[in-house]
């Protein structure tokens, strides 16, 4: 089995011992990624839907850097610190998925990564 390991400077570094994503047999595979600004190496100030932009951007990198894009992802998963921020995250999300509607699920963790209060992880498909 071939596996490629993703690494972009437009997103943030892998903070442990991962990677961005990694890429086997046309699927990629990302790893959770946080609202931290990859210019800076600093963590976005705000409220959750700020947090969420960046969150999303830094996914978009990661998955332009595999091959493939937002509208490939076939399945994300949220992490959020509270639930009650889940109205706020959604409005960026649906604004960044436009009319692609992968699968998702929505979980409330206690502590995620540098106490930010939302994480999200995908599995999406290589372009061809």
């Amino acid at each position: 089995m071939d596996i490629r390991t993703i690494q972009t400077d437009d997103a943030p570094a892998a903070i442990g011992p991962y990677s961005q994503a990694t890429v086997s047999d046309g699927w990629i595979y990302c790893s959770g990624q946080i609202p931290i600004d990859p210019e800076s190496g600093e963590l976005v100030e705000g409220d959750v839907a700020a947090q969420t932009e960046q969150v999303l951007t830094n996914l978009r990198a990661v998955l332009v850097a595999a091959g493939g894009d937002l509208d490939t992802v076939l399945k994300t998963t949220v992490f959020l610190s509270d639930m009650e921020d889940f109205g706020a995250m959604n409005e960026v999300y649906a604004r960044h998925f436009a009319d692609h509607r992968p699968a998702r699920a929505a979980v409330a963790a206690r502590d995620l990564p540098k106490y930010v209060d939302v994480e999200i992880q995908c599995v999406a498909r290589v372009r061809s």
